[in-house]
């Protein structure tokens, strides 16, 4: 069992679990306060709507997609027993998505290896980074990178640890030693967008949003006050009062409050911290659930996401995960990878139509085709059988042209054959369509 937490603990030098390192001392000193003067930490920024769903959606996609062991040079699935089982409590799921909830945060993952009496890494246990400090000491036998981690247990002492002993994966801006937080990164967007949500909150609470006054030449008790706004609401107030004329007695006025245009516009501005947040982390706006400036349907939301597993998801999260868990943690001659396919295959008209393509082609066999959409293959050599349309055969040896045949009558029966496969093609992609329609 590990020694040390899974969850973070209120920074104080008064508290012995606390390590004595440059940033904790920072943060308990003020020294997370960005210039809109709001103190934004790992923590607290998960107080932002948009950086909690940014962290939610970059760990929560991460960890749900198939992680598997290969043997190299080869599609060959291996059995790795570890992948299958990091940890005696929580699932793979929950273990990866708190690995990737801290380096989306902290920019850093550790994890603790506990080995089998054999040598073999048989469990991982998650150490928050606030705990771990990060040094490097001349090279050894034992630890040839010199590398070393001062880690703060439950009790506050603190253990030094070898890249053998704890998993390090670091994110964007690894100096050797450390990666950047993006949350020190982005410190004064996420302070501004927070301070803005405090003034949003402000203005509501204090009463800026008050419909108007009641009025009077006369000097008013607090119950003459509260009888003379009863009377106001009944005479107004609801629905069956709707396009009445009131009628206020007493030389009493009303006078309507609006919000002032500057308030309106610094609401407005609230909207621009969310696509600021979303740049930040690489989340595409429909994703923090902001479609306003996005179609909400069709392929155009396909696209972007896409777009943000090819281009932000795969290198910036998964690549980093797969290479340092096939460095770390696999013998020699296995790999880590992550089945990117449900995320990348789109709907399932083109799905139909990629298929159709690398079956005719003689790319993908129907048991290829199937795994691909999780169905148990077909029983049989059918299954695995690779075809080839005619009209890619050699010349030669083709049984709609043979050799004896002059070469335009060859060529013209060729053409021939392809219009034919051509037109099926598009009379079955029609009947998809028919069918996706109905």
């Amino acid at each position: 069992m590990s020694l040390f937490g899974l969850f973070e603990r209120r920074a104080s030098p008064e508290n012995p679990g606390t390590p004595l390192t440059s940033s904790a001392l920072l943060e308990w000193m003020g020294g997370g306060r960005s210039e809109a003067g709001v103190t934004v930490s790992e923590r607290t920024s998960l107080h932002m709507p948009a950086v909690w769903r940014s962290v939610a959606v970059i760990a929560g996609v991460s960890a749900a997609l198939p992680l598997h062991s290969y043997t190299a040079g080869t599609k060959d699935r291996t059995e790795s027993v570890l992948l299958a089982d990091p940890h005696p409590e929580l699932t793979p799921l929950e273990l990866w998505r708190l690995a990737y909830v801290h380096r989306v945060l902290w920019g850093n993952a550790y994890l603790q290896k506990l080995r089998a009496p054999n040598g073999q890494v048989k469990e991982l246990w998650p150490v928050t980074p606030d705990r771990v400090a990060v040094d490097r000491d001349r090279p050894s036998v034992e630890n040839p990178s010199g590398k070393f981690f001062y880690i703060t247990d439950d009790w506050g002492d603190v253990h030094r640890l070898t890249p053998r002993e704890l998993l390090h994966v670091p994110g964007l801006g690894y100096d050797g030693l450390q990666g950047l937080s993006p949350i020190a990164a982005a410190r004064q967007g996420i302070g501004l967008a927070q301070a803005a949500e405090l003034g949003a909150a402000r203005l509501f609470g204090r009463g800026n949003m008050v419909s108007g006054v009641l009025q009077t030449e006369q000097r008013l008790n607090a119950e003459q006050a509260q009888a003379l706004k009863s009377r106001w609401q009944a005479k107004v107030g609801g629905i069956e009062h709707a396009h009445e004329v009131a009628v206020l007695d007493a030389g009493a006025s009303f006078k309507p409050i609006t919000m002032p245009l500057r308030d309106a516009q610094f609401l407005e501005s609230r909207e621009f911290q969310i696509s600021e947040i979303s740049r930040m982390f690489g989340v595409p706006l429909f994703l923090l659930s902001e479609t306003a400036k996005s179609t909400s349907w069709g392929t155009g939301l396909e696209q972007q996401a896409q777009g943000w597993v090819t281009f932000d998801l795969g290198p910036t999260w998964l690549a980093p995960t797969e290479q340092r868990i096939t460095k770390e943690l696999l013998p020699p001659g296995e790999y880590a990878h992550y089945r990117l396919q449900g995320l990348l295959r789109g709907d399932s008209s083109s799905r139909g139509t990629f298929y159709r393509a690398m079956r005719s082609t003689g790319v993908m066999s129907a048991n290829d085709i199937r795994a691909l959409e999780e169905l148990p293959p077909i029983e049989g050599p059918e299954g695995d059988t690779y075809l080839q349309p005619t009209y890619m055969a050699p010349l030669g040896s083709n049984p709609l042209a043979p050799d004896d045949v002059p070469a335009p009558v060859r060529a013209a029966a060729l053409m021939a054959e392809a219009r034919r496969l051509l037109a099926e093609d598009a009379d079955q992609g029609g009947d998809d369509a028919d069918n996706d329609r109905r």
